[in-house]
């Protein structure tokens, strides 16, 4: 089996996938399916096998079994190197990639002829309630999302265009930070999500977008958005006159002082320190799609609108949040978002 999978990785999906599935895909085979079913003959792989193994992950500490807090400096070691287990098991989402991936690779096998049939797609995930709960989102307020903005706006941040999106249209950091002047309209009020920006096996690849097909429609440019774009447009060109010839040209909309692509890491780090001087509770970058979804709620914007402002594919993902974040001020315009976010508001 670890012969076999890691030749599936190399020869098959590494040079015929996109590079986000290789990266995926490999953690998952290396640290999980190798040292738990790597030592099997892959033709005589049982569904009782996978299964048992299977059974094994939720209660399986990845940070012992993975040697993660021993792996950090010693005056860093804080919970399973010290005999205090941190019980980190992986997320039923977790196992159940795992198995996704096991049996995309058992598949491969029964192509080439080497099995009979596929004995991972044979098995049962393990139980909810032995895998642990589902991760709550973290979610501001609207007063907590004007409170961050304003701050932006008082320190003048250069990147403050970024977060005005990430927050009211809900772009994702490689979307943002993968947007080219090309896909905004400012005369027309829209944009649209076609590239992203990530950081892959040490590489940065502006790449195209794969979410759903709503991912590259045009999306509307409320007035707060389009105010911000122009703004950026006028930093943009200060900082490229300031660059003089150290300047890299692009056509990214959001770039260092000299032109470059945001690091994805840095941008995170930003917005940490952003959330600590602006007063407000830390949230994860992404978290703000979350926040985007509450605003547009409390707002009583209507779920299919909020549903196509997040490029969701399902209604039922945007009515878990209208379900479970109260309006109490319902009725209210879709333009008080922009006043209560560039705080022109009260």
């Amino acid at each position: 089996m670890a012969a076999f999978v890691k030749r599936w990785l190399a020869e098959v999906i590494e040079p015929n996938r996109e590079p986000t599935t290789y990266v995926a895909y490999e953690p998952l085979v290396r640290l999980y399916i190798v040292p738990g079913l790597g030592k099997k003959r892959l033709d005589k792989l049982t569904v009782r096998d996978v299964q048992a193994w299977l059974n094994t992950l939720p209660t399986l500490c990845t940070c012992c079994d993975q040697k993660k807090d021993h792996k950090r400096p010693e005056h860093k070691r804080r919970c399973c190197s010290l005999g205090k287990c941190c019980k980190g098991y992986p997320s039923r989402s977790t196992i159940a990639g795992i198995r996704r991936v096991l049996r995309s690779a058992l598949g491969h096998a029964l192509r080439e002829e080497l099995i009979s049939k596929n004995v991972a797609s044979l098995t049962t995930l393990p139980s909810p309630s032995t895998t642990k709960k589902k991760r709550q989102h973290a979610v501001w307020t609207v007063d907590e999302a004007r409170t961050f903005l304003v701050h932006l706006r008082e320190v003048d941040d250069p990147l403050y265009a970024a977060y005005v999106l990430i927050l009211v249209l809900g772009l994702r950091r490689g979307e943002v930070l993968g947007l080219a002047w090309d896909c905004v309209d400012l005369g027309g009020e829209q944009l649209w999500i076609s590239r992203q920006l990530t950081r892959l096996g040490g590489r940065l690849l502006h790449r195209e977008t794969t979410k759903t097909d709503d991912s590259t429609a045009s999306l509307p440019l409320f007035g707060l958005c389009v105010s911000a774009l122009r703004h950026r447009q006028r930093v943009q060109e200060e900082a490229r006159q300031a660059a003089g010839d150290r300047w890299k040209p692009s056509d990214l909309t959001f770039t260092t002082r000299t032109g470059t692509p945001i690091e994805p890491r840095n941008f995170n780090r930003a917005f940490e320190t952003h959330c600590r001087n602006a007063g407000v509770p830390h949230i994860r970058v992404h978290d703000t799609r979350h926040t985007c979804a509450s605003l547009l709620a409390a707002l009583d914007v209507h779920p299919r609108v909020a549903m196509r402002i997040l490029r969701r594919s399902q209604i039922s993902m945007t009515m878990d949040v209208y379900t479970q974040i109260p309006s109490p001020e319902t009725r209210k315009a879709l333009d008080r978002l922009n006043q209560s976010l560039d705080g022109s508001g009260s």
